[in-house]
């Protein structure tokens, strides 16, 4: 085991799983850490454990996970899904390696804490309330007079999130979320509500070392309201490192980082453009989810896979090159299908019409044909995504529009869901 060296990864789900081959290529392993006895069953299809040179499950002794962990002497520990985000803060920690420690571990995990965090920081955030009884919520909702975002305190993507125009409206919200169990089978003991930003929607994705940040990526967001949601997004589109807007999400980001205490290793920020300025929707320490970073490297040939090699296994390197700008080689654009209504999917009427426009990259099903579709108001309730990838920035876009314009009640070929034919 002497000859050989290892990093270890923190409940690596989805996305995570390229981190391994580009490890590889830097002469390292992977060894995965779950900090949980059990995979949640949301993310139990993304785990394969044949990327890692091991798999150290926690059941609840810290010592003995950190025990088999040191037999690897990893050169770093760090989260691959924000399950793993506090648990990654204490074995980095612990083991004396770069780390972004745990005293700032709740808030970069707990969305209450996370904005009330960079406010007394003195970095913009929304007004909000951490709800623990309707009536409190009700009161809140009623005194602030306006839409309310009602969702888990400690989630991701869409989960659990509802748009909620009235005090009774944030009421059901309320007392559906409580008691549950988000994406990650942690129960819902209370619930954030904070005021609706109106503004685009931004992610602005970076890797850290020793607190200096670079930025892999910035993307924008197309949102439409559809199925009872206010602010679903149908696309996101990759956007250059550098223009006024770029600039002011990107000093504003870098202010969040510093205020949760991100000094070492991938976050994803997502932002909302209001008239006063970004505010932050939420944060995780750790990289994007979606595949998305995977579409980055394909599109400028680096993304934070290889920035995060860097920033951990050769600091030197990662110093040198901080301030250089990513330079976007294809311009890339993600379109979700966005179902209208219930039923048995027949077929995708114009998929033959996506495959055939100029940009087309693939196009990843969830539903097929004679699965059942659901009306679209979540991540996990796309149909699919359309991936989409040319030199020339237009194409991209108006390829884009098109799928857009093809989507809605004509795309879907519908039986009755299962159940109420007839």
């Amino acid at each position: 085991m002497s000859d050989k060296r290892y990093v270890a990864i923190v409940d690596p789900f989805a996305a995570a799983r390229f981190f391994p081959e580009e490890f590889r290529k830097a002469g390292y392993e992977c060894i995965r850490v779950q900090s949980t006895a059990e995979v949640p069953p949301a993310f139990a299809g993304s785990v394969d454990p044949t990327l890692y040179a091991d798999n150290i499950v926690h059941t609840g002794d810290l010592e003995e996970t950190l025990r088999a962990l040191r037999s690897y002497r990893p050169a770093a520990v760090f989260a691959g899904g924000e399950l793993g985000v506090e648990f990654a803060d204490r074995l980095s920690e612990a083991l004396e390696l770069p780390t972004n420690g745990t005293e700032l571990s709740a808030a970069r995990r707990d969305k209450f804490t996370m904005i009330e965090t960079i406010k007394a920081a003195g970095v913009r955030g929304a007004r909000q309330l951490l709800a623990t009884s309707e009536e409190e919520l009700v009161r809140w909702h009623e005194q602030l007079g306006s839409r309310v975002v009602v969702k888990p305190l400690k989630s991701a993507g869409n989960d659990g999130i509802w748009f909620c125009e009235t005090p009774e409206q944030s009421a059901a919200a309320f007392r559906a979320l409580t008691g549950t169990e988000n994406m990650f089978a942690e129960r819902n003991v209370a619930v954030v509500a904070q005021e609706h930003l109106f503004g685009g929607e931004y992610m602005v994705n970076t890797v850290s070392r020793d607190g200096r940040h670079h930025v892999t990526d910035i993307m924008a967001t197309t949102r439409i309201s559809v199925n009872g949601v206010h602010d679903i997004s149908n696309s996101v589109y990759l956007l250059p490192r550098r223009g006024e807007l770029q600039d002011r999400l990107v000093e504003y980001a870098f202010e969040v980082l510093d205020a949760l205490g991100v000094r070492h290793g991938p976050a994803h920020l997502e932002l909302k453009l209001t008239a006063q300025g970004p505010v932050l929707i939420e944060m995780g320490a750790r990289i994007c989810g979606g595949d998305l970073p995977h579409f980055v490297q394909l599109a400028c040939g680096e993304s934070p896979f290889t920035w995060t090699v860097d920033a951990y296994l050769r600091p030197e390197r990662f110093r040198a090159r901080c301030e250089e700008e990513y330079r976007i080689e294809r311009h890339f654009s993600s379109v979700g299908l966005v179902a209208p209504a219930a039923g048995t999917l027949r077929s995708l009427r114009h998929q033959a019409e996506i495959e055939a426009l100029e940009s087309f990259h693939d196009l990843s099903r969830f539903v097929p044909d004679g699965g059942e579709v659901v009306p679209t108001v979540n991540d996990s309730t796309y149909v699919g995504f359309v991936r989409l990838f040319h030199e020339i920035e237009e194409v991209v876009r108006r390829d884009t529009n098109t799928i857009q314009y093809l989507d809605g009640h004509g795309m879907y070929e519908l039986a009755a869901p299962t159940g109420q034919e007839g």
